[in-house]
């Protein structure tokens, strides 16, 4: 387990969340941020801010970039008050009586998220979605092919670089890493299988957790279908250009704080801007479903999430392998 070995408090004054959704990604998590952004009690910034980790190379390598024999990263050790600051200011914007909410899809996978978030001098509420781990692992390959990440089809993926993808759907060994730094009372666990089924219910058992009335929320907010999967017009065309350029994609996910930080700043040539122009118009990414796994690679990877994710029934209290792994 990863230690945090500075103390990591908040300065005076620095702005706090009521409550984090934090993950687990690909679980149905910016659907209900969506949601929850509609009552006029609640404000989320729009986007992940990964405050809590953003230095955790296990979560984010794309975060870091070895440039002229050193590191280009964060280290939320030194300057700390300008990172609080920063982070701060994300919720200036609500207003004096909304729950201020966060959601950032990496911190339940993240020792060092959840030991700095249980550290701070106010009783975070937190968020956690799980689904069946399969599909959410499967959900989560499209996402890394959306973003420039992927380079290798799906099985090729899970024979050359499976660790991040297979880590993320281990929810037993996150829950426990969770539950002893966090109450229980001060957790709630939602199955993204639950909430696609009873969206009404859940939120409702959702806005009773955090404390604001769900009757306040609009009467179509259940509607609401935010992140439409978006998939290349030629698979293999995108991860072939994904292996040629693939410190771009790293520079695009430093460059979203470097300004922010004094972090050197990671300057995009002309030529490259324009090939990534022409190559939107070649291969764009177009709104429609991925296709299905394949029958045996979803065998495979039931077999191995059986295997591990033993004992998650009891730390529950709920039987979820049986709706799992039917």
């Amino acid at each position: 387990m990863h230690t945090v070995t500075k103390n990591w408090f908040a300065p005076d004054k620095t702005t706090l969340p009521d409550f984090i959704i934090a993950g687990a990604m690909k679980c149905g998590t910016t659907s209900l941020h969506t949601m929850l952004n509609q009552h006029p009690g609640i404000f989320i910034p729009d986007k992940e801010l990964h405050f809590f980790d953003m230095d955790d190379i296990s979560q984010h390598p794309d975060f870091n970039i070895f440039k002229n024999e050193r590191w280009l990263n964060h280290n939320l050790s030194s300057n700390v008050e300008r990172y609080w600051s920063w982070y701060s200011t994300n919720f200036s914007p609500a207003k004096t009586e909304q729950l201020l909410g966060e959601d950032s899809t990496t911190y339940f996978a993240s020792n060092f998220a959840v030991q700095r978030i249980a550290m701070q001098n106010k009783p975070i509420k937190m968020i956690i979605m799980l689904r069946q781990p399969t599909a959410r692992l499967y959900s989560h390959y499209w996402h890394m092919v959306k973003a420039g990440k992927a380079m290798f089809n799906f099985e090729d993926t899970l024979r050359f670089a499976p660790h991040n993808l297979l880590d993320r759907s281990n929810y037993l060994t996150q829950l426990r890493t969770l539950f002893s730094y966090l109450p229980r009372e001060q957790v709630k666990v939602i199955l993204f299988e639950s909430f696609v089924e009873n969206k009404a219910e859940t939120l409702k058992d959702v806005c009773e957790f955090i404390g604001v009335e769900a009757a306040k929320l609009p009467s179509d907010t259940i509607n609401i279908h935010a992140n439409p999967a978006r998939v290349p017009q030629f698979l293999q065309l995108h991860l072939l250009k994904c292996r040629m350029f693939r410190e771009a994609g790293n520079q695009q996910s430093l460059r979203h704080f470097c300004n922010e930080f004094n972090i050197e700043r990671l300057n995009i040539s002309h030529g490259q801007r324009f090939f990534e122009r022409c190559y939107k118009v070649v291969n764009p990414m177009v709104v429609k479903k991925p296709p299905k796994i394949n029958a045996d690679s979803k065998v495979f990877l039931d077999k191995y999430f059986q295997k591990s994710l033993q004992g998650i029934d009891e730390l529950l209290e709920q039987d979820v392998m049986s709706l799992w792994f039917k």
